[in-house]
């Protein structure tokens, strides 16, 4: 099993730089409340030179698939041939609430996003005609979309995020790999299931297809109070938009936490984010963590390796840089006492 870094915008460059010298095989950039995740991604690419580089997520409701090729092409050049694209629907108030497109059939739709964004990277002259996208319109002459740069690496791989059945087996029917989060490892033998099945549909196997999760780590010898900052982290997830809506809660309660996630979303919404953070289930937080010693989270890390994990991104809670730097180097101590270190 290999390691990644989720990478903060504040940070990404310093943080990075001593992943790739641990050893790291990727940093992860997300995009959301704070930054963009393509200009962070262009700042770690000339910083590094062999860490490999992945959108942790491009959202599709905020780039048209023409625009997607684009950046992934130009992240490709400049980080010689390092990039993975990593892509999202998001959720519906993102979705919805920032970028005005509808959210409904977001399977349908990521389908033929995917579509679009491979055909563009293999430098083809584009025409789509689906449900959700027309290149180009009805009626119109429009020149078809046809990318001109040359391509460093020979193939970008596409990753998908995605937490629901029938995402997972769409990430393992069209992706080269899936990137998840908030999946323990007692979880992951369902999520697994949902990917090869989506594989089977492919008519591919499972060898090959890369399997990413997301976790967040927090290093001290007492475990609830290592717990604390990501009680807040989970807290803002859990809050957003509406109940019924929220894809976090619905993971959550299949999971068996939906009474208690429950109460934090309405505490959210009520405007107390600090008696949301409070209500937050401690073993909840254990679940989805990597937290306390080394010793106990080498033996966490164990546990994800033998459900097929391929990389292990770890988001280091910690509340400066050097607490971050030294959470990685804790992590990569860590996997090598498992002997699971690739």
């Amino acid at each position: 099993m290999n390691l990644g870094v989720n990478l903060s915008y504040l940070d990404a460059v310093e943080v990075a730089r001593e992943a790739e010298r641990l050893g790291y095989d990727v940093a992860v950039v997300p995009e959301g409340f704070r930054a963009d995740g393509a200009t962070v991604l262009g700042a770690v690419a000339a910083a590094t030179t062999r860490i490999a580089l992945a959108s942790g997520v491009f959202q599709l409701p905020g780039r048209t698939p023409a625009m997607t090729a684009l950046t992934a092409s130009t992240l490709d050049l400049v980080s010689g041939g390092r990039f993975r694209l990593g892509l999202g629907v998001s959720n519906p108030d993102i979705s919805e609430g920032w970028h005005g497109v509808p959210f409904r059939r977001p399977l349908g739709r990521t389908r033929e996003y995917v579509e679009i964004v491979r055909r563009t990277l293999a430098r083809e002259p584009v025409t789509h005609d689906g449900a959700h996208y027309r290149l180009p319109p009805e009626g119109c002459t429009a020149t078809p979309l046809r990318l001109y740069s040359e391509p460093v690496a020979e193939r970008i791989p596409i990753y998908l995020a995605a937490v629901a059945p029938g995402g997972l087996e769409l990430a393992g029917e069209i992706a080269d790999g899936w990137l998840g989060a908030f999946s323990p490892p007692d979880e992951l033998p369902k999520t697994v299931e949902s990917l090869r099945a989506g594989r089977l549909r492919a008519g591919l196997p499972l060898d090959g297809f890369e399997m990413l999760c997301g976790i967040p780590m927090a290093l001290g010898a007492d475990v609830e109070a290592a717990a604390v900052p990501i009680r807040g982290y989970l807290s803002h997830f859990l809050g957003m938009g509406g109940r019924s809506r929220n894809v976090y809660l619905s993971l959550f309660e299949r999971m068996g936490y939906g009474g208690e996630t429950g109460v934090v979303h309405e505490r959210m919404v009520a405007g107390d984010p600090h008696a949301a953070a409070a209500a937050v289930p401690a073993g909840l937080v254990d679940r989805i963590s990597l937290l306390g010693t080394p010793d106990r989270i080498a033996g966490r890390m164990r546990a994800y390796a033998e459900q097929g994990v391929t990389t292990l991104v770890i988001s280091p809670f910690g509340g400066t840089t050097a607490e971050r730097i030294q959470i990685l180097r804790i992590a990569a101590t860590a996997l090598d006492r498992t002997g699971l270190a690739v």
